[in-house]
């Protein structure tokens, strides 16, 4: 009984830390390690399957609102900087916090 109730505990305190986590993930971040004759793909959805919107060179300041895994790719929604009614999702792995 005394080792459910750690382990509860333990539980809560560690989905309490990761969720912490998440929400820190928000704000601005840039775009890094896009090779120099390619572009970061801003999609209309969470997965290579969507359209894409634009393309976002490195240094590209983004507003991070979410992000979702989807399948091993783990997927953020975003909006430009300078422009935010321009929205869509790009890959987590060329995001960098600033």
């Amino acid at each position: 009984m005394r080792r459910a109730v750690i382990a509860a505990l333990a539980a809560t305190v560690l989905g309490s830390i990761a969720m912490q986590a998440d929400a820190g993930e928000t704000g601005l971040h840039e775009v890094i390690g896009v090779e120099d004759d390619d572009m970061l793909k801003m999609r209309a959805g969470p997965g290579t399957g969507y359209k894409i919107l634009l393309g976002l060179p490195n240094g590209t300041v983004v507003r991070l609102h979410s992000c979702d895994q989807t399948g091993s790719t783990r997927w953020c929604k975003v909006s430009l900087k300078q422009s935010r009614g321009v929205k869509g999702y790009v890959s987590w792995a060329y995001l960098q916090k600033i």
